[in-house]
């Protein structure tokens, strides 16, 4: 087929309307399971500080006389554990001509970037806190870093080989979980050892938290073969949303922004935000032709009692 002898066609036309959609298709992650299953705290300083204590151990011979003295035993102090408050931010500048313009998807250019700054200081926060960072009291030139989840956690561990470690569990601990560069995979064995662990030091673990590639590894986890389930003839069931173990069920939630190389066994109720500064928006000076403005907030993890949790470390990522 050809084309009518002269026929004007959209590849000569100069004044057709532009065909540009009225949404914008953004499909970035924003779920933060971590400080959404977190408590909500209040810190009243940069340093941040809260206290932990321990029973005596059981004692199975506790018998005594009848009419007997009674000497007082010694008491034992509380121990008091620490974090310093970070700061997190996101800025935007948005020129005075860019936001009155007729534009696509948003009728306000601050208002839209606001709300996708926010999302990303979320994202920020989340990750921040799930890694594996000391904290650092920081300096004029520093900035100060919050103590986040893997450090803390020294109890209840399963590491690669028994030379990692991780900062012990007191006011001076600024550093961070020793990484083994041998890194296994995620066994049921690893996991139930830890979560024994957890129960055998007082805690109720809940959560179990695992990276992308590792939660594909717990639904595939072997003890899930005797389980019986009515599953319709059009449907393949290859997830496992709870683990029931022999200390109670685990809600097993994947978690982008966690480090994958760890598994975390977690009881929520010994978590918290310290927020200093919950998230605020506030405008910056303005300079020139232009409207700049940005998002802060100030927190610190606090690990109410680390016993609480565990973690199975040095695991493969791929």
């Amino acid at each position: 087929m050809t084309l009518t002898t002269n026929g004007f066609t959209t590849f000569a036309a100069v004044g057709n309307r532009e065909d540009l959609a009225d949404v914008i298709h953004d499909i970035s992650p924003t779920d933060t399971p971590f400080i959404s299953m977190a408590k909500k705290g209040k810190a009243s300083a940069v340093l941040h500080e809260w206290q932990t204590d321990v029973l005596a151990s059981a004692s199975s011979t506790n018998a005594q006389l009848e009419g007997d003295d009674i000497s007082p035993a010694a008491s034992v102090a509380t121990t008091r554990v620490q974090n310093y408050c970070q700061i997190s931010r996101k800025s935007l500048a948005v020129s005075g001509t860019q936001e009155v313009v007729d534009k696509a998807g948003r009728s306000s250019e601050v208002a839209y970037l606001l709300a996708k700054v926010a999302k990303e200081l979320k994202r920020d926060i989340e990750s921040v806190v799930t890694q594996n960072q000391g904290y650092n009291a920081g300096a004029t030139t520093t900035a100060r870093k919050t103590r986040s989840l893997e450090s803390f956690l020294t109890t209840n561990t399963s590491r690669g080989t028994s030379t990692d470690t991780a900062g012990a569990d007191s006011t001076g601990a600024d550093q961070a979980a020793t990484d083994n560069t041998d890194k296994r995979a995620f066994t049921e064995a690893l996991l139930k050892t830890v979560i024994q662990s957890v129960w055998s030091s007082g805690g109720d673990p809940s959560v179990l938290m695992v990276g992308p590639v590792n939660k594909q590894y717990v639904s595939a986890f072997t003890g899930r073969s005797s389980a019986r389930q009515n599953i319709a003839e059009d449907k393949i069931q290859g997830a496992a949303s709870l683990y029931a173990s022999d200390f109670g069920e685990l809600k097993v939630v994947p978690n982008r922004f966690q480090r994958e190389r760890s598994a975390f066994v977690l009881d929520p109720e010994y978590i918290k935000m310290a927020w200093l500064r919950p998230y605020k928006t506030e405008n910056l000076a303005k300079i020139g032709d232009s409207m700049r403005k940005f998002i802060v907030a100030e927190y610190a993890l606090e690990m109410c009692n680390e016993a609480a949790h565990g973690v199975v470390a040095d695991l493969i990522t791929t």
